[in-house]
């Protein structure tokens, strides 16, 4: 009914009736982001307010919110309802905090706080101003030195967290953000694996370990197109 009154209303104008679908969708969309956003204002602490979706992927939403009890910009990830039920989605969503707040380090995206209410679970990080590998990428091409300077930083992260025994298995430009200053930050530690190697085990005592039995034998994790051949 309603592709028929679209076409009936658009006169066969292919690119005014594609318009129309491009608003409708982004109106729905915009509603369904209300709709959570209520949810969501409802979990988290008084404090924080949330401003404005950042983003949404396959297994969470984030939100810049505003913490009023420090004057700050904060992100915040709220596990997608569809996974709350799913105790091995619940169990991956706590094992980002618990790697994150492991590590201590200027390119790791920083760790606030953690929690959960009403069922909904949420991870509180600092908000970083910028775009992400991949936006940089989109905008045009790069120099060396830019490129080789962001590369220097993800690898002094990721050489930093297995240090920690801690491995990302999910490195691609959508998971690294370039701050407006140029500092490198890597996000999304939700594949996150403590290794088992002696060698890589240094992870301060105080600090909550990763579960090993999160990955099963022969279990393939991350973007098939960033993983490494081996």
């Amino acid at each position: 009914m309603r592709y028929a009154r679209l076409d009936e209303e658009c006169g066969g104008d292919e690119d005014f009736r594609t318009e129309v679908e491009s608003t409708i969708r982004k109106l729905l969309e915009s509603q369904k982001t209300d709709i959570l956003s209520n949810d969501y204002e409802k979990a988290i602490p008084v404090h924080y307010r949330l401003v404005e979706l950042l983003g949404r992927g396959g297994m969470a939403e984030v939100f810049r919110a505003k913490d009023a009890r420090l004057d700050r910009s904060v992100a915040i990830k709220f596990l997608n309802s569809e996974f709350r039920k799913d105790p091995e989605r619940m169990r991956r969503f706590n094992q980002e905090a618990r790697a994150v707040s492991a590590l201590n380090h200027p390119n790791i995206i920083v760790i606030h706080d953690v929690g959960e209410n009403e069922g909904i679970q949420f991870i509180v990080t600092e908000f970083v101003d910028g775009e992400t590998l991949t936006a940089r990428i989109n905008r045009g091409s790069m120099t060396l030195n830019e490129s080789v300077e962001i590369a220097i930083q993800i690898a002094s992260a990721l050489a930093a967290s297995h240090k920690a025994g801690i491995v990302h298995r999910d490195i691609k430009p959508d998971n690294v953000m370039i701050r407006r200053d140029g500092v490198v930050k890597v996000l999304d530690f939700g594949l996150a694996k403590e290794s088992i190697d002696p060698a890589l085990s240094a992870v301060d005592a105080n600090a909550a370990t990763l579960d090993k039995a999160l990955t099963s034998p022969g279990l393939i994790l991350g973007t098939p197109q960033y993983m490494s051949p081996e």
